[in-house]
């Protein structure tokens, strides 16, 4: 066995850890969701969509601030494996941004009476969905797969300066999306059952986005090998 085959079997061995502690917090989240959280008084039960849309939010700003790092690794050290963890990153960012922009909406209409609304959070939150859409774009846009890694790792680490302006765009701008409750210096806005049951639920998440990273990583790292043998097959 090759040091490379007992790397990816280590890998795999934390998938599955992680993804079982991932299910196990999940089924008490949603335990806590619906039987232990309590039901907001002016938005009532749609705002129980509050424990998916932050913590998936939270989950795709991990994804893309490890994009940016592998991305600069890679960069400087030319190491594939920080380009396949770039890669399954930035998939799962996309997939939680993909959430996040979902359940906003749902959110929205009755908080605001409109699926969208054109102010700044939300607008930079689908502007980085894109931009991301645009990383595996320029990936098979050359002709050369390296200069496509590369030119996609630039766009990796350009693309994260968005994550703090969504954050702060609350603050800076005039803006209808609501202000952080939990997590603020004065201490949280919330009934200590909700900040509760939404750490559990960041728990969750994130657990569940290192799990299947590390399920994505490994599907690289065996596809990066078959397309090695196969090349050597046909040269």
């Amino acid at each position: 066995m090759t040091t490379d085959d007992t790397s990816l079997a280590g890998t795999r061995r934390w998938a599955i850890a992680l993804n079982v502690l991932a299910a196990l917090a999940l089924t008490a989240s949603l335990w806590m969701v619906f039987f232990y959280a309590p039901t907001e008084s002016e938005m009532g039960v749609v705002q129980r969509i509050f424990y998916v849309h932050v913590p998936s939010a939270w989950v795709a700003f991990l994804a893309f601030g490890i994009v940016a790092l592998c991305s600069l690794g890679y960069l400087w050290l030319r190491d594939d494996r920080l380009d396949a963890i770039s890669v399954a990153a930035a998939e799962l960012g996309l997939l939680f941004t993909t959430i996040v922009l979902v359940t906003g909406p749902l959110w929205g209409k009755i908080a605001w009476g409109a699926w969208w609304v054109w102010e700044p959070r939300l607008t930079l939150t689908l502007l980085l969905w894109f931009i991301y859409v645009g990383y595996f774009i320029l990936r098979g846009a050359t002709e050369s797969p390296e200069r496509g890694k590369r030119f996609a790792a630039v766009l990796g680490i350009v693309g994260a300066v968005d994550i703090p302006l969504i954050h702060l765009s609350v603050t800076w701008f005039r803006s209808q999306h609501p202000e952080a409750v939990i997590l603020r210096p004065e201490g949280p806005a919330a009934a200590p059952e909700i900040v509760q049951t939404l750490l559990v639920s960041f728990l969750a998440f994130t657990l569940l986005f290192f799990g299947l990273l590390m399920v994505r990583y490994a599907l690289g790292r065996l596809q990066d090998r078959v397309d090695y043998l196969r090349g050597g097959a046909f040269a």
